[in-house]
């Protein structure tokens, strides 16, 4: 029974692992996202794997592997918060020198990684973001990749398209604080031509799942 608390979030939200807890108390607005296969339990409910909710003042059971997002409501002027994060985490091109990403409003915390679990929160400040179409993940050379993204403070929405082209969309779920898309890659890693888009600036949580035989990159 752990609990691992990361720094990426700090000082603007708390981030908890929990794994192999039994019972586990919720105090206040937390965002649970279940990285187990097996369901962790709510009351007379059940959150399956890559499933997230928003809880409060509750408990959860049965949990293998979580992450816990708090203190995500807990700032009176969410402007405030977002200039705050501008101000403290670099953009995503400098660190990541991808062509799609320059001249983009998109700013990342560090990355870190807990076993093949690999965790980032990330700030999208334009609205339209035009992050650009992406599928390949070329850090991870063995078939099985996953990736997940969560909402933490505002509204987006995920977009899949058939070709490099937003013109080709076919399906775009909408990501309000708490929701986890649905998983979007097949059995061998494969992904879709896809893309976060925001509704309004937005703060998300990218969670990479490495499969065996795959090393987490230096970061």
């Amino acid at each position: 029974m752990t609990t691992e608390t990361l720094t990426i979030g700090d000082p603007f939200f708390a981030v908890r692992i929990l794994t192999d807890e039994n019972r586990h108390a919720i105090t206040g607005k937390t965002i649970v996202l279940n990285l187990a296969e097996m369901p962790l339990q709510v009351r007379e409910q059940s959150l399956g794997a890559l499933q997230s909710v928003i809880l409060k003042d509750t408990e959860i059971r049965g949990v293998r592997h979580a992450v816990l997002i708090e203190g995500f409501a807990d700032h009176a002027d969410e402007a405030v918060l977002l200039a705050q994060i501008r101000d403290t985490w670099p953009s995503a091109f400098e660190v990541r020198g991808e062509e799609r990403l320059r001249g983009v409003e998109h700013y990342m915390s560090p990355k870190v990684w807990v076993g093949q679990f690999g965790f980032t929160l990330y700030h999208s400040a334009s609205v339209p973001l035009n992050v650009g179409l992406h599928r390949d993940h070329a850090f991870c050379p063995v078939p099985g990749f996953r990736e997940v993204h969560t909402q933490i403070v505002g509204f987006g929405k995920m977009q899949q398209c058939r070709e490099r082209n937003v013109d080709t969309l076919y399906l775009e779920e909408p990501m309000a604080p708490g929701t986890t898309h649905r998983p979007m890659y097949d059995a061998e890693g494969n992904f879709p031509w896809h893309q976060f888009e925001t509704i309004t600036p937005s703060v998300f949580m990218a969670v990479e799942m490495l499969p065996e035989g795959a090393t987490p990159p230096e970061v």
